[in-house]
């Protein structure tokens, strides 16, 4: 990564998390020989003319238009080609994602697995008919049809991008490197590090401690991390609990976690890709590897409102953001695999797609993506399983 590049990414984290609003010129819409569509919590049947504008919510990132680096602008080709104008919130959550959907204001937003159900068992999205989204086609196939995405074969969103939740750590202090979850869950390996632990700070964090604990106590019966009965709940709650003597500072803004990395606060925790990309950038003794456990991870889904106000605006901007240009220019600019099986060849990097293992192949199909806990614990034991809201509370425990 150059300087410059290195400059212009460290000026958007800088701002990450802080709302923008992104205005153009507005144009006059292209016409369309189908009828207007409009959402109204059903699939659109057709797609009509654009509403002239489209009211977002991003993750820090996903919806640059020149401001932040005048190289960076996926935004506003899309004014000019549709007339719809972009306007962004930017949702530092997925807590206040959720939020912000249900005030209704919004026609899109792009979720991660720890907020798409939630929204779809809410009402809060709409189903999305593909056949209106060209550019799904080529969707790579491990992200369509997925637990966090659909119910029941229906599709509640077109898929962005993913990635893994890392283990990452500071090389000259943690020898040899960390590469094990017992880093951060075992309290032998936690005391030679303790005040210097890092986790993400997100009730969804309590699957990293039930994967550990399914591969290490294999009589507690877990076999998803997201369906966990009292038992199974009980026992990550109980080690997350350890846990928090151990740390040093929860993190969910990632700039933090640069910091802390940089300044030496944190040696060791869960991490992105994109963290790692940029603290070795900086020349900063890093390195983030898949957990030899395995890893949670996330998938981000963009998804209509079920109240939008400009659905054909939205269902536009779907097909954008997916569009093989721009999702290559997306993804590299955020650091993650893009959705679109022919971004790979429009991106900057030659090896972005193969760092990234775009197609799945080498460890993202095999990932347990973010999905929101229910009751229904997908077998026989039937609705014991414990909630999103019960998440929710037991992190609050955990925390103190």
């Amino acid at each position: 990564m150059s300087s410059d590049a290195r400059s212009a990414r460290w000026a958007w984290l800088a701002v990450a998390g802080l709302s923008v609003f992104i205005a153009a010129f507005a144009v006059g819409c292209g016409s369309s020989d189908s009828t207007d569509g409009t959402s109204g919590g059903t699939e659109m049947a057709s797609l009509g003319e654009g509403e002239g504008e489209v009211d977002l919510i991003c993750w820090a990132g996903y919806c640059e238009d020149g401001s932040t680096d005048p190289k960076v602008d996926w935004i506003s080709d899309f004014e000019k080609e549709t007339g719809c104008q972009v306007n962004v919130k930017i949702g530092n959550t997925s807590d206040e994602m959720v939020q912000l959907m249900r005030t209704g204001d919004y026609d899109g937003v792009s979720a991660s697995g720890d907020a798409t159900l939630r929204l779809i068992d809410g009402g809060d999205v709409a189903p999305v008919n593909t056949d209106l989204v060209p550019n799904y086609a080529d969707v790579f196939p491990g992200l369509k049809d997925q637990p966090y995405n659909s119910v029941d074969g229906q599709m509640y969103g077109i898929p962005h991008g993913r990635g893994a939740n890392l283990l990452m750590s500071n090389t000259d202090s943690v020898k040899p490197k960390a590469t094990s979850l017992s880093s951060v869950f075992d309290p032998a390996e936690m005391a030679k590090q303790k005040g210097k632990i890092t986790a993400y700070d997100s009730p969804i964090y309590i699957a990293d401690a039930a994967l550990y604990l399914m591969q290490t106590q294999p009589d507690l019966g877990i076999t998803n991390p997201y369906e966990l009965d009292e038992d199974q709940f009980n026992a990550a709650i109980d080690l997350l609990k350890t846990q928090n003597e151990y740390i040093g500072e929860y993190w969910s803004d990632y700039t933090k976690e640069i910091q802390a990395f940089t300044n030496g606060d944190s040696t060791v925790g869960t991490t992105w890709q994109v963290i790692n990309q940029l603290l070795q950038a900086d020349n900063q003794p890093v390195e983030a590897v898949l957990p030899k456990e395995g890893s949670t991870g996330w998938s981000d889904t963009w998804m209509i409102s079920s109240e939008a106000q400009h659905p054909n605006c939205m269902y536009m901007w779907m097909n954008h953001i997916i569009d093989p240009k721009t999702n290559a220019a997306v993804a590299e600019w955020f650091g993650e695999a893009p959705a679109n099986s022919k971004a790979c060849q429009y991106t900057a990097d030659p090896n972005h797609c193969e760092i990234y293992d775009a197609d799945g192949k080498k460890y993202l199909d095999d990932l347990y993506y973010w999905t929101t806990p229910v009751s229904d614990c997908g077998d026989d034991r039937g609705d014991v399983c414990k909630t999103y809201d019960d998440w929710n509370q037991g992190w609050t425990e955990v925390k103190g």
